[in-house]
């Protein structure tokens, strides 16, 4: 067991809070200190584009339950700096926090289509005050187009028309092909143009704006106007806080399976990259956040802490329809039918795998994640 007494958590995320929590669980009494950008508690961002954006009456999903690390909490504040050697954290307040052990938890932000000087509006969504202002901004039923064919450009072009707004939705090739794979990405296509959602599929977009009107002009030329741009294109890890570190490689934050960037030092959730079936890469996924925060704070407390075993786990809502799956995404191929009618949109999905194993996913099913983790355990033949 480490001796450090006293461990800085920056980021406080999922990741960061959950690590806070496991620290605790494995024992460690020391300070322990929690550093946010934001001035509120943590809170649940998967709620952010699917119930809090989709439910008039729902101002309360994002709301987690109360942590059990009980850290000193220094909210809106942001680190700018790292001294490994001295083992010093720099803080927009000046303040500087010395530790024996340090977290990396500072997650990423929205990537944006325009610039400050483009005279350019668009929403973006990744924090709470981006919701509310997106659940304001669909409230008058204004002409939509959402920028970004990936789940959350999709889960926020659904609850758009939800509202009762006409949407667009512009993608960079099929929606949800990159992410889900070619079969999963059919389902949710056809479920989408059923609803009324347009779909443009384009090489590229950008935007550019005049008199306080917004366009997102298109590869060919073409030209989309509407009351509401909101623009899903994927983000950025915060790492820029740790140039001058020696922590980064190429600029990216670099960390074994249990999230240890070098002695005293670990990272979890979205601002890490780490080694997985496909290679190395960031798994921006809440549950992985969950996952890599454990292992984590248990790798930061014990040099015998076990390998962790990471099976992402994506659920999204959406169309119609709710995916719970299992397994390293994209799933290449054709699956295998465990369980249902996909004629009635309620079945349960295997994909054996390549190099990134076996996978399952259920469609409209209520089934146990434990359950659906099992099927996705190698056969085991004679």
């Amino acid at each position: 067991m480490t001796t450090a007494r006293r461990i800085v958590v920056v980021g406080h995320g999922i990741a960061g809070v959950t690590a806070a929590d496991q620290l605790r669980a494995e024992g460690y009494d020391g300070e322990l200190t929690l550093v946010g950008d934001e001035p509120r508690a943590a809170y649940s961002r998967p709620a952010l584009s699917k119930a809090l954006l989709r439910d008039s009456d729902e101002l309360t999903a994002h709301e987690l339950p109360p942590s059990t690390h009980d850290a000193t909490e220094l909210r809106g504040v942001a680190a700018v700096g790292l001294d490994p050697v001295a083992r010093t954290v720099l803080l927009d307040d000046g303040q500087r926090l010395s530790y024996d052990g340090l977290v990396l938890a500072t997650g990423c932000r929205a990537r944006r289509l325009g610039g400050p000087d483009q005279g350019t509006t668009e929403i973006t969504l990744r924090t709470l005050d981006d919701a509310w202002r997106l659940r304001a901004g669909v409230a008058t039923r204004p002409d939509v187009v959402v920028v970004g064919g990936g789940p959350l450009g999709m889960e926020i072009a659904s609850s758009c028309l939800d509202h009762g707004c006409a949407v667009t939705l512009v993608s960079q090739g099929p929606p949800l092909r990159a992410q889900l794979g070619p079969h999963l990405s059919g389902l949710f296509l056809a479920a989408s143009r059923s609803r009324g959602l347009r779909v443009v599929e384009t090489g590229g977009a950008r935007l550019e704006g005049d008199a306080g009107t917004t366009r997102v002009v298109l590869a060919d030329g073409t030209r989309l106007e509407a009351g509401l741009v909101v623009t899903a294109v994927g983000d950025l890890p915060n790492v820029e806080w740790l140039a001058g570190s020696g922590l980064l490689t190429d600029g990216v934050l670099l960390a074994d399976a249990w999230g240890r960037v070098r002695p005293g030092i670990v990272t979890a959730g979205d601002v890490a990259t780490v080694p997985t079936p496909l290679g190395l890469r960031r798994v921006p996924l809440w549950s992985s956040a969950i996952d890599q925060g454990r292992a984590a704070a248990t790798a930061l407390l014990r040099a015998d802490a076990p390998r962790p075993e990471h099976r992402p786990y994506f659920w999204t809502e959406q169309f119609g329809l709710s995916l719970k799956a299992v397994g390293h995404l994209p799933f290449a191929g054709a699956p295998e039918l465990v369980d249902g009618d996909p004629a009635e949109d309620r079945h349960v999905l295997r994909w054996d795998g390549d190099g990134a194993g076996p996978a399952a996913a259920a469609i409209n099913v209520r089934i146990p994640i434990p359950r659906l983790r099992r099927l996705c355990e190698p056969v085991v033949t004679a």
